[in-house]
């Protein structure tokens, strides 16, 4: 197969109603990424000459979202066949495969694209192929007429007489088409139809007209789940989340309970890393080998190297990188800060805008204190520590090597490498009057009591 020939159009321009929503229905994420860029990312392995997206007007996030893509912009909405004639002027004497798909089918597989492509280059060459699927409940598609292997007609599910809406192969509306015969093919479709648009889908009748061949080929179902609803839209975030969580534990990694474990599209786990319940990945996170990730943790845009601990109840945020056998626990949080191998944190820290070295020790309640209302200043930690508990570092500020800080101190000025900080009010003990204190609240409780039965 000679995939430099190949041109992609896909369909965007759809305002998607049915979201009720501002936002364009394509760029609604599933697993942490526009549905739009799951189908850019289907494609790419092709190599396509062109890359086409059809888009509305008004939608500049999209045009954006979809660079360095190109777009044409369907002016008026006529249907799925006027969308493809707004790519007319960018196809201009192509003359290879076409690629036609929708961009609010976020879990088409490549393996997909190249079947149809396959297809219609097979011996005789049609003049265009479509993905068909046997759907569980095939009412809202359009149906595949065949005659033999040949591609008769696609009747859409409100033109259907009651002999085709029996029928169970159904459009999914991935397509391969000669690219010599597209416009014509398009040119020669009208608008007779329950919608009044025009329907890509009649290119097959022109084609059969001519006495072109149309063939169609089966594709898993799941491959070609559309998005029109935000119920729609949970479900393919089910169908994504099962392949991903899939992918992860064929890689070597353990969930021990994968139904509630939540990925991004680009989330990397080595193996042997062990994953807990009500783990969330967002986007942008890397995870090394032998990592032990209990109980609900969420993690965005962090990296965590081999063999670290992190939580239970832990959360990484952007910016967070641990080396190696880092151990962050329960309800700690990183932000924008690299902790060096085998660093601790394990109990109720925060640590923001900073840098720890190897080996330190950051105790519970420690917090850095990096922003003074105005601007975020960064705390540098060095390596050996030992922070203790309830500390807050007020940044910007430095801790030498091997420094040790008192629990319980307020830390504004640089600490000097092997020091002893602490940072505390004296301890005030006035003797007996704990018991003073309470006789007098006591006598106070009970004048109360008096005045209220007078």
């Amino acid at each position: 197969m000679t995939e430099s020939r190949v041109a992609v159009v896909i369909l965007a321009a759809g305002q998607g109603t049915r979201m009720r929503s501002a936002l364009p229905k394509v760029l609604h994420p599933v697993a942490s990424r526009p549905m739009i860029q799951h189908v850019l990312a289907a494609v790419a392995p092709l190599a396509p000459v062109r890359t086409i997206v059809v888009v509305g007007p008004g939608m500049e996030a999209l045009i954006e979202a979809v660079s360095p893509a190109e777009t044409v912009v369907q002016m008026t909405p006529r249907g799925t066949g006027h969308a493809v004639i707004s790519a007319r002027p960018a196809l201009q004497g192509f003359d290879g495969d076409v690629l036609v798909l929708y961009g609010d089918v976020p879990l088409i597989s490549t393996d997909s694209l190249r079947a149809v492509l396959a297809e219609r280059r097979r011996k005789p060459e049609a003049a265009a192929v479509v993905a068909g699927m046997r759907p569980a409940d095939p009412r809202p598609y359009g149906r595949l007429v065949m005659c033999g292997e040949m591609l008769e007609a696609i009747v859409e599910a409100k033109d259907c007489t009651q002999e085709q809406a029996a029928i169970g192969f159904c459009n999914a509306g991935l397509w391969a088409i000669d690219g010599r015969l597209l416009f014509e093919l398009l040119d020669g479709i009208g608008t007779d139809n329950a919608k009044g648009e025009y329907y890509l889908t009649d290119i097959v009748a022109v084609a059969r007209r001519r006495g072109l061949p149309c063939r169609a080929v089966e594709a898993p179902a799941d491959d070609m789940v559309g998005i029109n609803s935000r119920a729609e839209l949970a479900q393919a975030e089910a169908l994504m989340q099962r392949r991903l969580r899939r992918a992860a534990m064929e890689n070597g990694v353990s969930l021990v309970d994968p139904d509630t474990v939540y990925f991004s599209a680009d989330t990397v786990i080595g193996s042997d890393t062990v994953v807990g319940p009500f783990v969330v990945f967002g986007p942008g996170c890397t995870i090394g080998s032998g990592v032990a990730i209990p109980a609900f943790c969420h993690l965005v845009g962090a990296k965590v190297g081999d063999g670290a601990v992190i939580g239970p109840f832990a959360r990484l945020r952007p910016g967070a990188e641990l080396g190696d056998g880092v151990h962050i626990g329960n309800f700690v949080e990183v932000k924008n800060s690299r902790l060096a191998k085998g660093v601790k944190a394990n109990h109720l820290a925060y640590l923001g805008d900073s840098s720890v070295g190897a080996g330190s020790n950051i105790g519970a309640g420690t917090i850095t204190c990096n922003y003074d209302g105005f601007a975020k200043h960064r705390t540098e930690i060095g390596e050996g520590v030992f922070i203790g508990t309830n500390t807050s570092l007020v940044a910007p500020v430095k801790i030498g090597d091997g420094a040790f800080v008192g629990a319980g101190s307020v830390v504004t000025e640089d600490v000097p490498a092997d020091a002893l900080a602490v940072e505390r009010a004296p301890l005030v003990i006035k003797e007996k009057r704990a018991a003073e204190m309470r006789a007098r609240r006591g006598a106070g409780k009970a004048k109360k009591r008096t005045q209220g039965k007078r």
